[in-house]
């Protein structure tokens, strides 16, 4: 049974326009979702339904296999929420501020448990510091401190690494692995593709409030994920030259380079064959390399798909 459970599940507000259009997706315990999308693909108010924020025109959401809406005492204290906004008590020290976001899910205190997550998210030396004299970067840090203090199940991360330098990023992934690997089901929401690529278990693209796709990162990469062979001629071509017009290749535009997209799997022959035809043609060529689509080159294709269908 999935931890998190959602099941055709639309959103429609007053003013008529339809955040989201019977999604359905489901995360098991201890992996990593990536959830990618545009602005205003209906992320935000997903999240905000799942953590009891928003309510739902329609459709059912379960964590642990309690309702949203119906068993919310429950659900609630089962997830933990890290915001875009760095809303913080400027003034509270970081040990109280956490301690505090406990309490308020109904959790006896528990300094051991604090004092961990702490450490973990190398707070521990800021504890006694006012949140007004922390960095943005520390001061996301105690957002998330916040959202583990009473040790949920499931933790939404909506744009985690916004306004955070590289290094922190980074450091900040190897918590969220830490969170994963100690049982912790993360959902991830981000602008940056890397982000998802560094991280996630799985990838869902919504886009129109409507889920594109739910797929494993590795396999989704693998499945439409295609090559480019980049062709750095000796000579350049004021257009690609007849003789070559089955290979659909594009001409850079200072007719230095020739680039050519194939899928590794099912055009095994694509490249002997070029290459016999640049010789048949006689053009010459100094250098090639090959490049693999990324992440970010699958979600723009995706989502530029659902903005030309009617």
């Amino acid at each position: 049974m999935p931890l998190l459970s959602i099941d055709r599940l639309s959103k429609t507000y007053e003013n008529g326009f339809v955040a989201l259009d019977e999604v359905s997706l489901d995360v098991e315990q201890g992996e990593i979702l990536a959830l990618l999308g545009p602005n205003g693909a209906g992320k935000t108010t997903l999240i905000g339904i799942v953590c009891g924020i928003v309510n739902p025109s329609a459709g059912r959401v379960t964590v642990g296999g309690y309702d949203v809406v119906r068993e919310y005492r429950q659900t609630r204290s089962m997830i933990g929420l890290v915001p875009q906004e760095l809303t913080t008590d400027t003034f509270e020290t970081v040990w109280n501020t956490v301690s505090f976001s406990r309490g308020l899910f109904g959790r006896a205190p528990n300094p051991a448990h604090i004092e961990k997550v702490l450490r973990a998210l190398s707070l521990w030396d800021k504890k006694d510091n006012r949140l007004m004299t922390l960095s943005g970067g520390m001061k996301r840090r105690v957002l998330i401190a916040k959202a583990l203090s009473h040790e949920p199940s499931v933790l939404f991360l909506d744009e985690p690494s916004a306004g955070v330098d590289v290094e922190l990023r980074k450091d900040m992934w190897d918590v969220v692995r830490g969170l994963r690997d100690a049982g912790t089901t993360i959902i991830l929401t981000t602008h940056y593709i890397e982000e998802a690529e560094e991280m996630a278990d799985r990838v869902a693209v919504i886009n129109r409030g409507r889920i594109l796709l739910v797929e494993e990162k590795l396999e989704l990469m693998r499945r439409l994920g295609r090559k480019q062979l980049c062709i750095e001629l000796a000579e350049p071509l004021p257009v690609v030259p007849a003789a070559l017009g089955r290979f659909e290749l594009r001409l850079s535009d200072d007719g230095t380079t020739l680039v050519h997209e194939y899928d590794p799997k099912r055009d095994e022959n694509a490249i002997p064959a070029l290459l016999a035809g640049l010789a048949e043609a006689g053009i010459g060529f100094r250098d090639l390399h090959t490049e693999q689509s990324s992440l970010e080159d699958i979600f723009v294709g995706l989502v530029s798909e659902t903005r030309k269908a009617p």
